[in-house]
């Protein structure tokens, strides 16, 4: 005859036994963690996330500045205010053409030149003697921690007419321009060397965003070109402490292994350095592109968009409209057209950089044949 013993069942506090969920340290960690992050998703909804929603819903009304966007006397218009910045073909749409024509200009040279100088600075730096690394991240990174509006002064001093600049460029025998009053373009002032004074009927007639393709190819202005210039002067240093603490995350024995190689410094920079510093580069370029598309302290000091609107960009052209014409719904439209164009412009340079698998051709240079595989040691055939 078998017997068979029942378990005593596990109650509440015995070995064993579940314990009930949010108790014990994970549920009292979990807690915590929720008591020091709700300040600052409190801070961020209020200041952040709510502004962003008011904004967006301006975009879409008639709001004119005065009492709360919210009240009755606020109606809402659609999509009249994209519209009156896209494809009305007024003033607004004019002036918003000209502006994306500007950053546009000024997005193509200032990336690519700050990208190249910081990633050259962080090779020189690294390559410095280990006393004098300490001085040149100092140096070069300097600039960038200076006030911006210091700076914009100090460079509308540097390039006025009577300027140090222009002093410099006469001791070569060459008349410096009038920076900030000229409205040239800097490709049609290349044209207009060679001849080419106006262009043909089909980009001096068609038009879009209501510029014409004409004034589309003028380039950045002289002006813009020297704010192109101080971006570059104030933005490389920080990007090169980026690209200089990822170098030092590279392995010496990579560059040794390609010196055996018979790699040459080049081929090596391009092949083994460059490569591993991908996430970097697109970190660079990601804050690049969002900075260089937001500009605006330089130009409300320094041009306030002039000379003939050469200088004029998306941000100041938003507060422009808001604060200065009270047309609050189109400087909305206007910042909200901004933030699509930097989505649009960083998931490109995010599917450009994107990690590729190797190609079918080239996985076969780097396979070993059987015949000429090497046999281990001890292997006696």
């Amino acid at each position: 005859m078998t017997t068979t013993a029942e378990a005593p069942a596990r109650g509440r506090g015995q070995p064993g036994s579940p314990r009930p969920r949010g108790t014990g340290i994970r549920g009292r960690e979990g807690l915590a963690g929720w008591v020091f992050v709700t300040p600052v998703i409190v801070i961020l909804g209020v200041f952040l996330l709510l502004p962003v929603v008011m904004a967006l819903w301006v975009s879409f009304s008639d709001w004119r500045g005065r009492g709360s966007p919210l009240s009755g006397d606020v109606s809402f218009v659609g999509l009249d205010n994209y519209r009156a910045v896209t494809v009305d073909g007024g003033l607004p749409t004019r002036d918003f053409g000209l502006s994306l024509r500007n950053n546009g200009w000024y997005v193509v040279l200032v990336v690519p030149l700050q990208t190249i100088l910081a990633l050259s600075l962080a090779l020189l730096v690294s390559r410095a003697a280990t006393r004098a690394v300490g001085f040149f991240r100092t140096a070069f990174y300097f600039p960038s921690i200076t006030s911006s509006v210091a700076i914009t002064v100090l460079w509308m001093f540097l390039f006025n007419v009577n300027g140090v600049v222009n002093a410099v460029l006469s001791w070569f025998s060459v008349n410096g321009p009038n920076w900030f009053r000229d409205p040239r373009g800097l490709v049609h002032i290349a044209l207009g060397a060679t001849g080419a004074n106006a262009g043909p009927d089909w980009m001096t007639q068609n038009r879009f965003l209501g510029v014409t393709w004409w004034e589309w190819s003028a380039g950045p202005s002289v002006a813009m070109f020297a704010f192109i210039l101080m971006a570059v002067f104030t933005t490389s240093g920080t990007f090169m402490l980026l690209f200089l603490a990822a170098l030092q995350n590279i392995g010496v024995e990579l560059g040794e292994a390609g010196m055996v190689d018979g790699a040459n410094a080049w081929q090596r920079f391009w092949h083994i350095t460059l490569p591993q510093l991908r996430p970097t580069l697109f970190t660079v370029l990601t804050l690049g592109l969002i900075s260089t598309w937001q500009v605006f302290d330089m130009i409300f000091v320094g041009s306030q968009g002039d000379p003939v609107k050469t200088t004029l960009t998306p941000a100041f052209l938003s507060y422009q409209a808001a604060f200065e014409n009270q047309r609050w719904g189109i400087g909305a439209a206007i910042s909200f057209i901004l933030f699509l164009i930097i989505i649009a412009f960083t998931a490109f340079q995010r599917w450009v950089l994107r990690e590729r698998p190797v190609s079918k051709r080239r996985a076969r240079l780097y396979q070993v044949s059987p015949k000429t595989a090497v046999p281990p040691v001890g292997d006696a055939r």
